[in-house]
């Protein structure tokens, strides 16, 4: 199976970035620009955790906040797992099955490469499977 640092080259993007005070209105506007549906947020280039859109939907509107006086550190989550570069996508799938997560930070000696979605998961599984059954079809056909 293909690995965590396969999906993140083919992505050729950097995480999106933003400090853990910066309002909610803030990182909901750069993710609507990004068309991405969370931030890491970083400081003084150290990883502090993930702003994501569910973060917002839950910590923010369902609780009376308003996204414009609430920090981005406020409604963060810290505890997500990591994987590394070397991770394979089958593990990913995995550990965002069971913590029920759609974002994952990928650290390689400490420090952050990038961040992989749910939606990359599905799509390099998809991608492999279309290989698998190419494959198959042509020793079939052979």
């Amino acid at each position: 199976m293909n690995t965590v640092g396969s999906v993140l080259k083919r992505k050729q993007m950097s995480p999106v970035t933003v400090l853990p005070d910066s309002t909610v209105m803030e990182a909901l506007q750069i993710m609507a620009e990004r068309n991405i549906g969370s931030l890491v947020v970083m400081e003084n280039d150290q990883y502090q955790g993930i702003v994501t859109e569910r973060d917002y939907s839950r910590k923010v509107i369902l609780k009376g906040k308003h996204s414009t006086t609430t920090k981005v550190s406020e409604i963060m989550s810290t505890d997500h797992p990591s994987v590394s570069p070397a991770d394979t996508i089958e593990h990913c799938m995995e550990l965002m099955t069971t913590r029920n997560i759609r974002y994952m930070p990928v650290f390689e000696n400490n420090k952050l490469t990038g961040i992989i979605s749910m939606s990359d998961v599905v799509k390099e599984t998809i991608l492999s499977q279309k290989e698998t059954i190419n494959h198959l079809q042509s020793y079939i056909s052979q």
